[in-house]
């Protein structure tokens, strides 16, 4: 009996899309826009985005400059995103607010065009151009909207961004510090771009929770620097090392990587004339 129960309601299921299906062909074969703009909004109200998003565009260039230009154009950006076509949602926001600049959709465009480029950015190793596009749209809808009640998303959202470049640059700079010698890099090899690239992060970034781990690459990299350098140069740059050494202390007197701090310490003084009392 349960068997004859589940049997019919797939049955009738299989009908009612098969009846769905053939009623969204038929509108897309209609000439009435009036009609497919209608079902739109239907089918967005049934969470039926992808139809939505297909018969808006359909109608989009017939309802522009009527009355109903403005609402389906901002229709068609929040079909779009909700069916996940988080590119064409963009696309669609930022024509809206172009388009629209003191339209009635226009905070809620700029806030969902950042969010939707939100979703397409990567993850932190590959290239953050999406996520820098990103966090110039909500910077943007900030400055634009500052009242918003949206400003306190559209601020987390730029952390979490943020969060995001500086892994990125956190990889980089780590990268550059494994590479070692292996490969020159420009003055300073590689050790030296890990060192800029590390510095460079934490004047963007002065307050990531990354801080610490960059600040000891730049000290892992200078001793480093010291150590593969010709005899004339060890001198001076083990000083810099400990120079640095005496400022990671003193930021970071816990730090769980001081006993690694204190054994490059120890290891420098070998190669100094002089040094700071420690």
């Amino acid at each position: 009996m349960k068997q004859v129960f589940l049997t019919l309601c797939a049955f009738f299921i299989i009908m009612l899309l098969g009846s769905s299906c053939n009623s969204y062909t038929k509108l897309m074969k209609s000439q009435s826009y009036e009609q497919k703009y209608e079902a739109a909004k239907q089918y967005y109200a049934q969470g039926n985005y992808n139809y939505a998003a297909t018969l808006c565009t359909e109608v989009l260039s017939v309802l522009k400059g009527t009355e109903y230009g403005e609402e389906s154009l901002y229709l068609t950006g929040l079909s779009h995103m909700r069916a996940r076509n988080y590119d064409a949602a963009a696309t669609v926001f930022r024509k809206y607010y172009t388009t629209y600049p003191k339209g009635k959709f226009s905070e809620q465009a700029r806030f969902y065009c950042g969010k939707s480029l939100f979703q397409l950015t990567p993850e932190p190793k590959l290239d953050q151009t999406d996520t820098y596009e990103a966090v110039t749209e909500f910077q943007n809808f900030i400055e634009n909207y500052p009242e918003s009640s949206l400003r306190p998303q559209a601020q987390d959202l730029i952390f979490a961004l943020q969060d995001k470049l500086v892994e990125k640059e956190y990889l980089s700079a780590k990268l550059y510090y494994d590479l070692g010698d292996y490969i020159g890099n420009g003055r300073g090899g590689n050790y030296g771009a890990c060192i800029v690239t590390a510095e460079n992060a934490i004047k963007d970034y002065p307050y990531t929770k990354r801080r610490e781990d960059f600040a000891i690459l730049i000290l892992r990299a200078k001793f480093a620097l010291a150590a593969f350098s010709v005899e004339a140069k060890k001198e001076e740059r083990y000083h810099n090392a400990i120079d640095e050494y005496y400022g990671f202390v003193t930021e970071y007197p816990e730090s769980k990587y001081l006993k690694e701090a204190q054994n490059l310490f120890k290891k420098a003084k070998k190669y100094v004339i002089t040094t700071p009392e420690e």
